[in-house]
């Protein structure tokens, strides 16, 4: 029996794959103008004829940016946040929810509604800022690690993930006598890799890509993250780094050369990292939001 569509689902057939496009397009081609920009000559893009392929190909401009200490010293502290910090992150949020996905834990609504709480009502800023600066953490890239060290939405999904797990496993590991800590090891570790890939991803993406808390809590140049590099250089234009001083004194850089091999080099770790994390990334968060 054939099905005679409607005239609004025809409509709907049409009109949502072109904003579906409209979207892609969105965003796909501010990202292949910064690539073609940062792999442009710096008359080519002073001169306005660089949009969304590369004109006079040269890797001048990323070199002019790789040549410079400053920018290094920025990705040193990135990459201590993001390995130091996904690692805090990973370690709380799978120990919070281990013992929280278990049912026979007393007081454990309790415990999740305060957690929900959280979620919903977010401390006001100058209170962290005080608690932060009484710890003694301001100017130090632990500021930017500790305060965040779990994520309730994260905790939750790492939760409901855990619940998936047959309790037949754990109770067959009681009558072989394992403790609670060797069924945290050797059971739920183990079975929660897609999960632990996905938070991994989650926590990783969003400490590289954290500008804020730096912004608050580190005035020392040196101990600036990569975010607030590209900062310095695109909100402020604050190009005079590259305009003298250390391995490039004498020569004169493009501003928005600067600005856009800069962006590159910050975007690749990300979306070189990716495409491996691509598969469970996808499988713990389909599993990690479906609660049966």
């Amino acid at each position: 029996m054939l099905h005679h569509r409607s005239v609004q689902e025809r409509i709907f057939d049409i009109v949502n794959p072109l904003l579906l496009i409209l979207f892609c397009a969105a965003v796909v081609f501010p990202i292949l103008h910064i690539v073609a920009g940062a792999l442009s000559s710096e008359q080519a893009l002073s001169t306005g004829r660089v949009y969304f392929w590369p004109v006079e190909f040269t890797f001048a401009n990323l070199n002019h940016v790789l040549e410079h200490d400053m920018f290094w010293k920025s990705l040193r502290n990135s990459l201590f946040v993001v390995v130091v910090g996904t690692s805090v992150n990973l370690f709380f949020t799978f120990l919070t929810a281990y013992p929280l996905s278990k049912s026979y834990l007393p007081g454990k609504k309790y415990v999740i509604l305060f957690i929900v709480f959280t979620m919903i009502f977010h401390a006001p800023l100058i209170p962290v800022f005080l608690v932060v600066k009484q710890l003694g953490l301001l100017n130090t890239l632990w500021a930017m690690i500790l305060p965040a060290a779990i994520s309730g939405f994260n905790m939750v999904l790492c939760m409901t993930f855990l619940r998936t797990i047959p309790e037949e496993l754990y109770e067959a590991a009681r009558i072989d006598g394992m403790r609670e800590f060797s069924m945290l090891w050797k059971i739920a570790l183990p079975l929660s890799k897609p999960i632990l890939v996905t938070l991994l991803l989650f926590y990783a993406v969003g400490l590289w890509n954290n500008y804020f808390a730096p912004l608050l809590y580190i005035n020392d140049r040196n101990l600036q993250p990569l975010q607030m590099y590209l900062y310095h250089l695109v909100a402020q234009a604050d190009t005079s780094q590259f305009n003298g001083g250390g391995d490039d004194i004498g020569v004169k850089v493009n501003p928005q050369s600067v600005q856009m091999a800069s962006i590159l080099l910050a975007t690749l770790p990300i979306v070189v990292l990716y495409p491996f994390l691509q598969k469970h990334f996808i499988k713990g968060a389909v599993l990690g939001s479906v609660k049966e």
